[in-house]
C-alpha cells in the first residue's frame, strides 16, 4: 500500500467516525485545505477520501461548493427505513438458517463495547449501535447484504443527526440482547418482532429540531486524527 493511500484511509476512517459519532453534523462544510493541513497530507489524499465518503452516502459533493456532511431531506426518511426493515428482515432470515460458529460470540462481544462505550459517555456508543447492524449483515457472508446494509444504515444515521430527538442508549442495547437471544434460539418470528419494533422506534425518532451551531471544524478534525494515531 502506497503512503498516499494509507494517509487516504486514515482519514476516510476519522472522518467516518467524526460523522457517525455526530460530532460533524450534516451540512458542515469539509473544505480539502483543512482536512490536508490537520492530517499533514496533500489536497489529494483530502479528497480521495472524501470521494469515498461520498459513495458511502456520508458526504455531499458539488461543483464549485465543495464537500460537506451529507443533508438528507425529512422526506427520505420514510423511504430509507422502509428499506432498511425489509433488508435486516432478510438479514435475520438468513442468520436464523445458518448462522457462523462464533457469530453469536462476536454479537455478544460487540453488545459488550456497546456498554462500555455508554457507561463512559462516549460518542462512540452511537456509531456502536449502527455498526451492530452492520455485523449482523457481516455474519451473513453476503457482499450485497453488507454494502446495502451499511449504506442505509449511514443515512439513518444522518437522519437522525439531522431531525432526531434524544434517547436512552441503554433501551436500545437492551433490544440488541433480546435480538441476540432470539437468534442463539434460532427463534426467527421472535427476532423479527423484534427487529421491527426496533427499527419503527428508531425512525419514531426523526423529527425537527432548533438548528445547532456549527463546530470548529479543525478542532473536530484534530480531535479524531488523534484518535487515528492512537490506534
Amino acid at each position: 500500500m502506497s503512503t498516499q493511500q494509507s494517509r487516504s484511509d486514515a482519514i476516510y476512517a476519522s472522518l467516518r467516525r467524526a460523522i457517525l459519532e455526530q460530532a460533524l453534523k450534516p451540512g458542515v462544510k469539509l473544505p480539502e485545505d483543512s482536512i490536508g493541513d490537520t492530517f499533514g497530507v496533500s489536497r489529494t489524499s483530502a479528497r480521495n477520501a472524501l470521494l469515498r465518503l461520498a459513495a458511502d452516502g456520508l458526504v455531499d459533493i458539488r461543483p464549485n461548493r465543495g464537500a460537506s456532511v451529507a443533508m438528507p431531506a425529512l422526506e427520505e426518511a420514510e423511504e430509507v427505513f422502509a428499506l432498511r426493515r425489509c433488508l435486516e428482515r432478510e438479514v435475520i432470515e438468513r442468520l436464523c438458517r445458518r448462522m457462523p460458529k462464533d457469530g453469536i460470540d462476536a454479537l455478544i462481544s460487540h453488545v459488550r463495547e456497546e456498554e462500555r462505550a455508554l457507561k463512559a459517555s462516549s460518542p462512540r456508543s452511537i456509531r456502536l449501535a449502527g455498526e451492530f447492524h452492520i455485523l449482523l449483515a457481516e455474519l451473513t457472508g453476503s457482499k450485497l447484504l453488507i454494502d446495502f446494509v451499511s449504506q442505509v444504515v449511514s443515512r439513518s444515521s444522518l437522519i437522525l443527526a439531522r431531525y432526531g430527538r434524544p434517547h436512552s442508549a441503554e433501551c436500545g442495547i437492551d433490544e440488541h440482547i433480546q435480538l441476540i437471544e432470539a437468534l442463539k434460539n434460532l427463534e426467527a418470528n421472535t427476532a423479527t418482532d423484534i427487529m421491527e419494533h426496533h427499527l419503527h422506534a428508531v425512525e419514531d425518532r426523526a423529527k425537527a429540531h432548533d438548528k445547532e451551531a456549527s463546530p470548529d471544524i479543525a478542532e473536530v478534525l484534530e480531535r479524531y486524527r488523534s484518535m487515528a494515531d492512537n490506534l
